[in-house]
């Protein structure tokens, strides 16, 4: 195929590049500044922003297939650039994808689009979007999936959304860096009663799916307008796993907790304070990452594996080997 991947400078859009590569496929890398390891690899690099729709338009001439991962996450910052980057940004990709009669789009997407707060064990995509949000990055990605899933069908355009929960991985500069820089400063606490499951994914299977979702992505396939959940496939006790990731860095475990009523409060005490003195740093803690840290977020799996023969290649326990050989080998 000729691929075009955005945010190709990214965790996942990065690997899902490489995959491509060691496939054969001819691969199109649109990113804003391109890394010494887009660089090596045998591709077309692209400079160019989301939100400039001419440029991502130009990107997709004489692509088959579009891999949209391009997106700003996190917990907190002003709707506006989450917005005119996951959903304008999101807007842009698939009007260059109608523009130029690109054949396959797979958005990568988010649990957490379905995420308002409460437990969720064991959902599967008849789950509804949120009916409330407590941050700009879930609320912008589901305004995203729901105009990529409408545009199915459009001028022969066939979508699918994937939602792979909390990637992880060597190279990781965001989840796993944050994690343990705020551990080394004594700011982790454990939220709630540390007994909540949590579904995740390795980076190198969530890659992997994006392959297998676009080739299975026919006229008459399952797939077309369709979001999937992605995980390993067995929830993890939050907990443990974090820190199990702590150890591996060398660091003592989480030894001190606050209960999740608590966190929340904090959460929106703090948010209260930022907003009310126009702070653009992120608060220690948030209402969103106090549920998201004290409640059960896992997700049924069966709808990928049945309609595209998705299976986690690599063991959460051989993740976690590679892992630790890349936070002993170098700074993250």
């Amino acid at each position: 195929m000729n691929c075009l991947v955005t945010g190709a400078t990214g965790f996942l859009g990065l690997y899902i590049v490489e995959q491509l590569v060691a496939r054969g496929d001819s691969v199109r890398a649109f990113c804003r500044q391109p890394t010494a390891d887009l660089r090596a690899l045998p591709v077309e690099i692209v400079q160019g922003d989301i939100r400039d729709a001419g440029s991502v338009a130009a990107a997709c001439r004489d692509i088959d297939t579009v891999f949209h991962t391009a997106a700003i996450a996190g917990i907190w910052g002003r709707w506006r650039s989450f917005y005119e980057t996951n959903t304008v940004g999101t807007e842009n990709v698939i009007a260059g994808c109608l523009q130029n009669r690109v054949q396959k789009l797979v958005f990568t997407s988010s649990p957490s689009v379905t995420f308002d707060g409460t437990d969720q064990c064991g959902v599967d995509e008849s789950a509804p979007y949120a009916s409330r949000w407590l941050a700009n990055y879930p609320h912008s990605k589901a305004l995203a999936e729901q105009r990529v899933l409408a545009a199915n069908g459009n001028s022969g355009l066939l979508t699918c959304a994937l939602r792979p929960h909390l990637i992880w991985g060597p190279r990781d500069r965001h989840l796993i860096p944050r994690l343990l820089d705020r551990h080394r400063q004594g700011k982790l606490r454990r939220v709630g009663d540390g007994k909540n499951l949590i579904d995740m994914i390795y980076v190198e299977n969530a890659a992997q799916a994006h392959l297998q979702a676009a080739s299975a992505l026919v006229p008459g396939s399952p797939l077309c307008g369709s979001p999937y959940f992605l995980s390993q496939g067995e929830p993890v006790n939050c907990w443990h796993w974090i820190n199990e990731i702590i150890q591996l860095a060398g660091l003592p475990r989480v030894n001190r907790s606050v209960p999740l009523p608590v966190a929340y409060t904090v959460g929106l005490v703090l948010e209260g304070i930022h907003r009310g003195l126009g702070l653009s740093n992120e608060p220690r803690m948030t209402r969103f990452l106090a549920l998201q840290l004290g409640r059960s977020h896992y997700f049924d799996i069966s709808r990928a594996r049945r309609d595209f023969g998705y299976a986690p290649r690599v063991t959460t326990a051989a993740g976690m080997l590679r892992l630790r050989e890349w936070l002993n080998s170098a700074e993250p």
